[in-house]
């Protein structure tokens, strides 16, 4: 099972840096969404690949013609926050309130009900587990936010699997797709998506995925934008992870998606019996 996912998002919303985290700082910034995503449908095209798109409520509202274009050519949206901010920079309240606007805006602008959810960034830790709460409450039905494994911005070990189930809090379920990833000298890396897939080569990308029963991806428009501008004032670790293999970053999904069969969420949602599914509590 190998799925598709893109995060449709600008390239300058980079998280963990103040003149990337507030819509007063992105005004700074020129747009490169409509490029960026004309060359995602035109690889998609090519191919013939089938992709779920997590879209920020912030580019659905500024930017609607965008996420139509994705609804007319018949693939799947979900919501990917309104604000992009990390989840556990947040109360519940803020969070709710956010994530029912973007719903909201997503579902008035695409016409179809908005049931999947992934947070920026993984944000979704042991010690924010309201969030899934959250999500049923507005009719949210499957996530794709945990990282079962440590990570920068926490992870959540205690998943144990980097596999799709079902995730038991509080009374309440909901389908997890996972985010997927591989051991190199003992540390997980999601060598799927973003700047991981950027940086290892691609025979060692390939190699992982032939290797996995499951790959989750998690591309967004700008890991193949390469003139993109550089932000400036960067941590040095941060400019690492946004900019590194960005010129070869294109040719390297084209080769992935020619070498492997990719589905959209709702496609694997299809292909799992849920009613004997692994049940996670959390």
């Amino acid at each position: 099972m190998n799925i598709l996912t893109f995060d449709i998002e600008e390239w300058f919303h980079i998280l963990d840096n103040d003149s990337t985290k507030t819509a007063n700082e992105w005004r700074q910034y020129d747009s490169r969404i409509h490029s960026n995503m004309e060359r995602i449908f035109e690889v998609l095209d090519e191919t013939g690949a089938r992709a779920t798109f997590f879209c920020l409520g912030w580019i659905v509202e500024k930017y609607p013609d965008v996420i139509k274009a994705i609804v007319n050519k018949g693939y799947e949206a979900g919501t990917h926050t309104d604000m992009h901010q990390l989840i556990y920079e947040q109360n519940p309240r803020v969070f709710s309130r956010d994530i029912e606007r973007s719903i909201k805006t997503l579902e008035d602008i695409s016409g179809k009900k908005a049931r999947c959810f992934r947070a920026p960034g993984f944000s979704v830790r042991e010690d924010n587990r309201w969030v899934f709460d959250v999500l049923v409450n507005l009719g949210i039905s499957i996530d794709s936010s945990i990282f079962p494994a440590p990570r920068s911005h926490g992870g959540f070990s205690s998943y144990k699997a980097d596999v799709p189930a079902l995730v038991q809090y509080d009374g309440i379920r909901l389908k997890e797709f996972p985010i997927s990833y591989t051991n190199v000298f003992g540390k997980p890396f999601a060598y799927s998506g973003g700047g991981y897939f950027r940086f290892f080569p691609y025979c060692c990308v390939k190699h992982w995925a032939k290797k996995s029963p499951y790959v989750m991806t998690y591309f967004h428009p700008r890991d193949f934008d390469a003139g993109q501008p550089v932000i400036k004032n960067l941590p040095l670790s941060r400019k690492f992870k946004s900019y590194i293999g960005i010129s070869g970053a294109y040719k390297k999904l084209k080769a992935f998606l020619n070498d492997f069969e990719f589905t959209d969420i709702d496609g694997a949602d299809k292909l799992i019996d849920w009613e004997n599914a692994r049940v996670i509590t959390v």
